[in-house]
């Protein structure tokens, strides 16, 4: 039996995909659920001395910078470092996901590569007090608008 084709249910669609490619299970809010940082993430941290609560700050989108509200979408993300974190220098890229199902956005990053380097797994959150990932009014289903380009990154050994 084939569907016809909605926008409700192409948006589902894309929501199951993405949320069974990533293996995170989403709360009823339309956040993700606590998710275990890969062992390689967890090692190379250690190598790196990069601990939980060790932060940064970094341009949420890279294609993004300097510009204020900023759109983000579902799914993959590209962001730069604006400081030093730990061993890894500024413009050193993040990339993760980006979830704008609850009240803010989530964002997690699971890889960093710094200039000139390899790949190197992490395990790294978005996180800002004050309300700075809070979505703006005007935000659309699978979109935020944020107030700010930028945003705290932290260490963490797991996703809660």
């Amino acid at each position: 039996m084939r569907l016809p084709k909605t926008p409700f249910l192409s948006s589902l669609t894309v929501l199951l995909v993405s949320c069974a490619g990533s293996g995170v299970s989403l709360r009823p809010d339309g956040t993700p659920g606590p998710q275990a940082c890969a062992e390689k993430a967890l090692e190379a941290m250690r190598y790196l001395r990069l601990r939980p609560g060790d932060a940064s700050f970094a341009v949420v989108d890279a294609n993004q910078n300097s510009q204020s509200p900023i759109s983000v979408n579902d799914g993959p993300v590209e962001s730069v470092l604006s400081d030093e974190l730990g061993p890894l220098p500024p413009v050193t890229r993040l990339y993760g996901q980006i979830w704008t199902g609850g009240p803010h956005v989530v964002i997690r990053y699971y890889q960093a590569r710094p200039p000139d380097g390899d790949p190197i797994p992490i395990c790294a959150v978005a996180r800002l007090g004050q309300g700075q990932l809070k979505k703006l009014p005007g935000s659309r289903p699978g979109n935020a608008l944020l107030e700010f380009s930028q945003t705290g990154v932290f260490i963490v050994d797991a996703y809660r």
